[in-house]
């Protein structure tokens, strides 16, 4: 008997085993899921406020409470893509889209005379990043409805604390993530992408 009891124990233990690791992993699916959602749900309410800025230039919000707003489109036609760019990038603005880093020019359609940084996350807005290539094109339309063709430059991997980008170089953008892309956590690695203006592109054009 006492036997009986140690064998039914066994089986419950790892039963029990068994549904939590079940359990972990539909909860860890289902946040991913969810975080997916959310980032995409949030750049359709950015394109509705982006949409309003080209129209009269000013800054709009989203939703009433952010503490951000959009300040360019981002668009990567190789891939078919684009993506509203928030005017910081905060932590909780990176959840919702790219985020314009502080201490860098601002997006313009003119030469901004140095290098504007935007980031955001590997796993949503983007995980994209790994797709492009050298000599790629990229976008960058501003809040004046104007648009400026960039040509991606090269792409490298550097540590968090001296990513090596100086906001103060040539003019162009550099784009900001995390790496590896299939990493679980955020380690100190960033992959970066350096993209220089086309010189006479016709990206000049109106958006509004």
């Amino acid at each position: 008997m006492s036997a009986l009891r140690k064998h039914n124990a066994a089986a419950l233990l790892w039963a029990a085993a068994i549904f939590l690791c079940l359990a972990l992993g539909s909860w860890q699916l289902g946040h991913g899921l969810y975080i997916k959602a959310k980032a995409e749900l949030a750049q359709l309410l950015l394109e509705r406020a982006w949409t309003k800025t080209l129209r009269d230039g000013k800054p709009h919000k989203a939703w009433s409470w952010a503490d951000t707003w959009p300040v360019a489109r981002l668009e990567f036609p190789s891939l078919g893509e684009s993506r509203i760019v928030l005017s910081n990038a905060s932590g909780e603005a990176l959840a919702f889209g790219p985020g314009h880093l502080a201490g860098t020019p601002l997006p313009y359609a003119e030469s901004s005379g140095g290098t504007t940084v935007i980031a955001a996350h590997r796993d949503t807005h983007f995980s994209i990043l790994r797709d492009l290539k050298v000599d790629d094109v990229v976008i960058l339309t501003t809040a004046d409805g104007i648009g400026r063709e960039y040509k991606i430059a090269a792409s490298r991997i550097a540590d968090a604390s001296h990513s090596g980008i100086d906001p103060r170089a040539e003019d162009g953008i550099a784009l900001v993530t995390c790496y590896p892309f299939d990493a679980k956590e955020r380690g100190p690695l960033r992959y970066i992408l350096t993209a220089r203006p086309v010189a006479n592109a016709s990206a000049s054009q109106q958006f509004r």
